[in-house]
This record gives structure tokens, C-alpha cells and sequence, in this order.
């Protein structure tokens, strides 16, 4: 099984102090060179004196911006302690018990902007950088740049055979998908309890979090859309959409309180 997780635009600040980055020690090392070049054109993007326009940034993010010139010097803290929006919220990794924090960081992988793809217990430092923006030095818009290279490292996450749960927005998975695996695969959505009401993006987030962390603690694999269904249909109701064409992802849809 592959859990496929959201990175969140906050996230927390860094150490005092500590080691920094270390690039070869990273999770699929195939990513280092695209790792470096992202990198590189980050920092040089944010020395600039039109970084907040580039970098689609407010003006309320300077320190941000600032810090990321410094991506290789500062403390680096492992991807669980970092990500702090309401989708790792829900998941919270801190409280998953040990058997369930060791299937997490063996089956979920959450995909960046910088790092590429990340496994729960890398180490990197905190950092701004939104996914649609095109960097200095950089030919595309970097979500161009990284689909070109991650269908191919999630496919090999995933396996030949197992689900694939991908937990993201469609934002978030223009980054990159496993190829060809839609018939495996399962996108998970939240709707409102209350006829006529949209649900609120942040519980929305925090509940596909929740949902993760119900799974990776059942101890459960499901082998398919249905079973997966069943398992979360224990604490959500649900409701599973077949894929509108062969070969595309289903949907499985939890009802929640906004």
C-alpha cells in the first residue's frame, strides 16, 4: 500500500540549533540533482528585490522569504515535526502509536514543491515556496518541472501489486502521479453533513488527516476501493464513486460535521 500526504503551506519554525539538510541522506536519492537545481534557484529567487512577486508571496512573509536563502545552513527537523497545517494536524504523527508510526513511515510518502518526494523521517528545514511558480534560472513553472520526473519515483513507491490512497488536493497532485495505476488508486474527498452547505477547506483537510491516521492505526491493508470503504466507514459515513473511465481513480467520499 502507498499513502500519498499533502506537504502545508505552514510550517513550523526551525531549531535553535541542530544539523542542517543532508541531501545524500534524503529519501529517494534519484531526486538529489532536481533537489540541488530547485534549491539553487529558490535561494537566488528570494535574494531578489522582486522575490515576493515571483514567489507569489505577502509582504507579512518576509521573514520566511529571508529564511529561504538560508535553506542549507539552517537546523533541519524530520517532515512530521515540520508540516503543521490542518492536514497533519488530523494526521498527528506524534500521537500515531509505535506500530502505526512504523507503517506510516513505511507507506506514505508526501510530495513537495523543494524536496520532490519525502518520507516522514527525512530532515529538512522549513521553507516557502509555492508550487506554480517559475524560479530563476528554471525553464517551467516548477510543477511542470517535477511531473516530468515523479510519475516514475511514485510508481516505484507503489509496487507492482496493493491500493494506492493519494490524500492530496488536485493542486497537489499536479506534481506528479503514479503512472498508469489509476484502476489501484483511490482519491479521497470530504463533503458537508448539511444539505446546501460546502464544508470549510481547513476541516476538510484536517478530516482526509484524521482518515490517514484511523488507517495507519487499524493495523489493516486493504486490498481494494471496498475494503477501504468498510474501514473508515467505521468512524465516517461514506460513500464510494466508481471511476468515470477504466483506468482512472475512484473516489471515496467521507461525510463530516463542518
Amino acid at each position: 500500500m502507498l499513502i500519498i500526504l499533502p506537504p502545508s503551506e505552514t510550517k513550523r519554525s526551525p531549531l535553535a540549533t541542530g544539523r542542517p539538510v543532508d541531501l545524500e541522506g534524503l529519501s529517494f536519492p534519484e531526486l538529489t540533482p532536481m533537489r540541488e537545481r530547485v534549491l539553487e534557484a529558490l535561494m537566488a529567487t528570494s535574494a531578489r528585490p522582486d522575490a515576493f512577486a515571483r514567489l507569489h508571496a505577502r509582504p507579512t512573509m518576509a521573514a520566511e522569504v529571508a529564511r529561504n536563502t538560508r535553506l542549507l545552513e539552517l537546523p533541519a527537523s524530520p517532515v512530521a515535526d515540520v508540516y503543521s497545517g490542518p492536514f497533519h494536524q488530523g494526521l498527528a504523527v506524534a500521537s500515531l502509536s509505535p506500530a502505526a508510526r512504523e507503517r506510516a513511515e513505511a507507506t506514505t510518502v508526501v510530495t513537495s514543491s523543494l524536496w520532490g518526494a519525502l518520507r516522514l523521517g527525512d530532515r529538512i528545514p522549513p521553507y516557502r515556496l509555492y508550487l506554480f511558480v517559475r524560479l530563476i534560472g528554471m525553464e517551467q513553472r516548477l510543477d511542470a518541472e517535477w511531473r516530468a520526473i515523479l510519475a516514475e519515483v511514485l510508481t516505484a513507491a507503489a509496487g507492482p501489486s496493493g491500493l494506492i490512497l493519494d490524500l492530496r488536493s488536485p493542486e497537489n497532485q499536479s506534481i506528479g502521479k503514479p503512472a498508469g495505476q489509476g484502476r489501484r488508486t483511490v482519491s479521497l474527498r470530504v463533503a458537508q453533513r448539511s444539505f446546501g452547505r460546502r464544508i470549510g477547506d481547513v476541516t476538510a483537510k484536517r478530516v482526509r488527516g484524521e482518515a490517514a491516521h484511523h488507517l495507519l492505526e487499524s493495523g489493516v491493508e486493504p486490498g481494494g476501493p471496498d475494503e477501504l470503504a468498510a474501514l473508515l466507514g467505521e468512524v465516517w459515513p461514506v460513500e464510494l464513486e466508481a471511476p468515470s473511465r477504466s483506468g482512472r481513480p475512484g473516489t471515496l467520499t467521507l461525510i463530516a460535521d463542518d
